[in-house]
């Protein structure tokens, strides 16, 4: 049976196969769930994104785990928000996409993501909300090794936003 749960909490805490981090283009760190996971991993982490030359938006890359809990990261790029007409939500599903896919070439199991480009990036919460439980539930359809996928919200608004949705 596939699942799909929602928490609210430190997604650098779980103990799935991979965590995705809502990462910037340089895949060197940055603020937000992006520096968390890369202070939560160690250096090792920062070391092995260096030999990767980036990621474009849209675009994911898999890492090791290092010190956290999980055994890898998903590093993934998100999209900026300008008002919904440059092409934000092909470029946000893809995010999931993409993570989704990385994650069954390598035959993992579980997934955790954080609310991609919800921050700093300003994409509008249910919108991209919408984004992401469509197109894991799309992707889970299909799955071969993925059974349990995990939104781990860190802020009330976000987690109550999910919430609404899952319960559809």
């Amino acid at each position: 049976m596939r699942l799909i749960e929602i928490i609210q909490g430190d997604i650098t805490r779980l103990k799935v196969d991979a965590i995705v981090n809502a990462a910037n283009t340089s895949l060197l760190g940055g603020g937000g769930v992006d520096g968390a996971i890369h202070r939560a991993a160690g250096p090792e982490l920062l070391a092995e994104c260096r030999t990767l030359n980036g990621c474009p938006i849209g675009e994911a890359r898999i890492t090791q785990g290092y010190n956290l809990p999980a055994k890898y990261v998903i590093h993934t790029v998100g999209p900026v928000w300008h008002g919904g007409n440059s092409g934000e939500p092909q470029k946000l599903a893809s995010c999931y996409r993409q993570s989704l896919e990385l994650a069954e070439k390598n035959n993992l199991t579980s997934v955790a993501f954080p609310n991609i480009s919800t921050g700093v990036y300003g994409y509008p919460k249910k919108e991209a909300a919408t984004i992401a439980v469509r197109e894991v539930r799309n992707f889970l359809e299909e799955a071969n090794s993925i059974n349990r996928v995990i939104f781990c919200i860190f802020d009330e608004e976000n987690y109550q936003i999910y919430q609404e949705f899952l319960e559809e």
